[in-house]
């Protein structure tokens, strides 16, 4: 890896349109993945890209008359001091928030390199063009800045539309996995406590039962749809949350059998158990627009029964 101290005019040049092809590329990912939710920040980067375009044919063209035709393949990962950036491909599904953050942050880097490279040449026309290059960023600067105020029209449908994506990608794999992890372990894990009055034993059930619950809702959303129809996002993240969630779920009223007193730990573990349900609930009233009311008696209605089924069952 190279030092930037190092690098000669012709280096500089061919960094340069190195760099202004990657942020091209990626404002063009960037534009492709939004334009369907939100196309007015879409627009904004198809913008930027068309004018990273026109850097790039005037860095060639400028190379070109100073160097040749043959332009070496210098990367950012080449020289030592760049942000390294993860591949768009490994950060779907993009969230809003983040990519504007992102893009100022390229335009920031990206200026301040424009500026040292100029500094440290004495051609006169390259310096020129790094100068003016090193301006023109300084604008897309304030662009990547509006991004995050565009008119209230606009932002209101397009927040709208990162919430939907939200609860599609993260909420609703999270509720499912909630609801799965509390309700379904409450009938090993109460079956357990009242068939051996033992908190040991009954701790053992309910961790081997919320894990391998954990793991197989975790799977099961991740292989229920790859994303690419419904919008639903990347399943192996959906899974991850749906996973992490159901074995939060049943974890939540387990953990108390660590209590060796049988009689307390019962009693904590129930009222874990209420407070579950009512999370739930909320949850439900909260981001899926469920009436609070009907939320609430479903949710307390169907993990009573399950909750009566382990206690029959343990006393059988």
């Amino acid at each position: 890896m190279r030092s930037f101290e190092s690098l000669s005019a012709r280096e500089i040049l061919a960094l340069a349109i190195s760099l202004e092809e990657e942020d091209e590329r990626i404002y063009a990912d960037y534009a492709e993945e939004l334009k369907q939710d939100f196309p007015a920040t879409a627009a904004m980067f198809g913008a930027m890209r068309e004018e990273e375009s026109g850097h790039r044919r005037r860095l060639i063209e400028l190379y070109q008359s100073k160097f040749g035709e043959h332009i070496p393949l210098i990367r950012r990962n080449d020289v030592k001091g760049f942000v390294q950036r993860r591949p768009i491909w490994l950060t779907r599904p993009l969230r809003l928030d983040a990519v504007r953050r992102e893009a100022a942050t390229m335009e920031v880097e990206t200026r301040r390199f424009y500026e040292k490279s100029a500094a440290r040449t004495e051609d006169a026309s390259i310096r020129q063009l790094l100068n003016d290059l090193a301006q023109e960023e300084r604008s897309h600067e304030y662009r990547a800045e509006e991004l995050s105020e565009l008119d209230a029209g606009t932002k209101g449908k397009e927040e709208e539309a990162n919430r939907k994506l939200f609860l599609l990608q993260i909420v609703q794999p999270g509720l499912v996995g909630l609801v799965d992890g509390s309700v379904s372990t409450l009938a090993p894990v109460f079956a357990a406590a009242f068939a051996t009055k033992n908190t040991h034993t009954t701790f053992t059930v309910g961790l081997a039962a919320s894990i391998g619950a954990g793991i197989s809702m975790g799977f099961a959303e991740a292989l229920s749809d790859d994303g690419s129809l419904t919008g639903r996002g990347h399943p192996w993240i959906r899974g991850l949350v749906c996973g992490v969630m159901t074995a939060l779920g049943g974890l939540g009223h387990t953990l108390p059998f660590l209590i060796s007193n049988f009689t307390l730990a019962f009693v904590i573990a129930v009222a874990i158990v209420l407070v579950e349900l009512i999370s739930i609930a909320w949850i439900r009233h909260r981001y899926m627009e469920s009436p609070w009311l009907s939320a609430t008696v479903q949710v307390i209605i169907g993990g009573i029964l399950v909750f009566m089924a382990g206690v029959l069952i343990g006393e059988s």
